[in-house]
């Protein structure tokens, strides 16, 4: 059974392109598996699905071996496993050198230049999350120091909390009531509330 994987890192990415290729190499639809998180390490929901299916013999598509992962250690400890212990094939579009298939078990030159492809290819994709992540950190560094706030807006208080402030302060109304006249949840009223009285 042939079997094709797709990644990207957010659901906001588009996956046409890896599609794509899955039908070029003939995979059908409900042998796709897709995963829309991060390369860092193999926790994925349709790459657990995709292991329980793998049998003994299969072929597994991928574009390139990024859409794998991007965690060296782990990239190289997944490979071993698919070949070795689940038996299949993999074919890695991008990069023919990979392809098990072409691989002759007795072609110890063959399966030596496949193995350093694969650390190269994966040191690299490892490299490339370092750069991005560091690249990320670095722009919202910069981004803070401009005055840009990052998280949730702080919500505004009502125009009325000096008035409801007051009369809980001085006992005539629970939180409760404050947080029911303020319209806002309890926990945010309280917290405000005990803000307000620090001040």
């Amino acid at each position: 059974m042939k079997y094709g994987y797709v990644r990207v890192s957010t659901k906001e990415q588009n996956i046409d392109r890896q599609m794509t290729v899955m039908y070029q190499e003939g995979v059908q639809d409900r042998q796709i598996y897709i995963d829309r998180s991060s390369g860092k390490n193999f926790h994925r929901v349709a790459y657990r699905r995709l292991l329980k299916k793998l049998e003994k013999g299969d072929e597994l598509v991928i574009k390139s071996i990024d859409r794998l992962g991007r965690n060296y250690d782990e990239i190289i400890e997944q490979w071993r496993y698919l070949i070795k212990e689940k038996e299949i094939d993999i074919k890695v579009c991008d990069f023919a050198l990979l392809n098990t298939k072409t691989t002759d078990d007795t072609n110890v030159t063959g399966k030596f230049i496949s193995d350093l492809v694969l650390q190269i290819l994966s040191y690299v994709a490892q490299v490339e999350r370092e750069n991005l992540l560091q690249r990320q950190k670095e722009g919202i560094k910069e981004a803070r120091k401009k005055g840009v706030k990052f998280g949730r807006p702080r919500k505004r208080k009502p125009i009325n909390f000096d008035e409801i402030f007051q009369l809980w302060n001085s006992k005539k109304i629970t939180v409760q009531e404050a947080a029911k006249r303020l319209n806002i949840p309890k926990t945010t009223c309280y917290n405000w509330l005990k803000k307000a009285k620090k001040e």
